[in-house]
């Protein structure tokens, strides 16, 4: 076998697996804290083809758990530096930036690709819910990353469809809206049982932006939970990738 950047993916998953990666095409929706982690696997693992959605910039509250923040790339712009660092790691890969916030209104560009699989990567809970409706009404796969804020412990994050979650919040209200559009069953998401835990301490008097609403506190995070989420999310995508290419592996 000749050597190279995907060589030992080669030997587990064999040539069809390799090409299958090679010829998706996979939209990230956020490209943050999990988001960010997401990108790294799947570009790492082959796929071929990413677009890529964000509308922020890089800002120092972000270096404890986003994998692209640091002192050097504070104030660019995420999708740029996500995407200069992908085509680093693999030149062939193609890439498609969009430097915008995913709105209901922004969904019929968005999404008119017809992507192999489509991460829910955002923080805001309006959006999530609105992709995940759009996605499910244009018969897109899609999976979902639920609240890693204020979490710890790594041994209770699972993946399950959303209308079998248990203990998380965000999963609550999202399992709510989505039925009351419709939505009842086959969406997959990354999660965890662990308990929230309530702020250590206030901190400053900062502001952020939450759906519609302003929220007076941000929500605590850790560099290990982002993280995970983000290669749990990307480690269900190639499986299924791979899986329909290969029967399994």
């Amino acid at each position: 076998m000749v050597q190279n950047r995907f060589s030992r993916t080669e030997l587990f998953i064999g040539r069809d697996g390799v090409s299958a990666l090679k010829n998706s095409h996979v939209a990230v929706f956020g490209v943050g804290g999990v988001g960010g982690y997401a990108v790294e696997a799947l570009v790492r693992a082959g796929v071929g083809h990413l677009t890529l959605i964000d509308f922020d910039h890089f800002s120092v509250t972000n270096i404890n758990r986003q994998l692209h923040a640091l002192d050097h790339t504070l104030g660019m712009l995420k999708v740029e530096v996500v995407g200069k660092r992908c085509q680093a790691i693999n030149p062939q890969v193609q890439l498609t930036l969009h430097d915008e916030r995913y709105r209901s209104e922004s969904a019929q560009l968005l999404l008119s690709e017809k992507y192999d699989y489509v991460l829910d990567c955002i923080d805001t809970i309006s959006a999530k819910i609105d992709l995940i409706q759009q996605c499910k009404d244009r018969q897109l796969r899609v999976i979902s990353s639920m609240g890693a804020a204020n979490k710890i412990d790594p041994a209770q994050v699972k993946v399950a469809d959303l209308f079998d979650t248990q203990k998380c919040r965000l999963a609550r209200i999202m399992r709510k809206e989505l039925r009351r559009r419709g939505v009842d069953s086959g969406v997959q998401v990354v999660y965890s049982t662990e308990e929230f835990h309530p702020l250590a301490h206030e901190g400053e008097a900062a502001t952020r932006v939450s759906g519609e609403k302003w929220q007076s506190v941000p929500l605590g995070s850790i560099s290990t939970l982002p993280s995970l989420f983000g290669l749990f999310v990307a480690g269900v995508v190639v499986k299924e990738i791979v899986g329909g290419a290969s029967g399994g592996c």
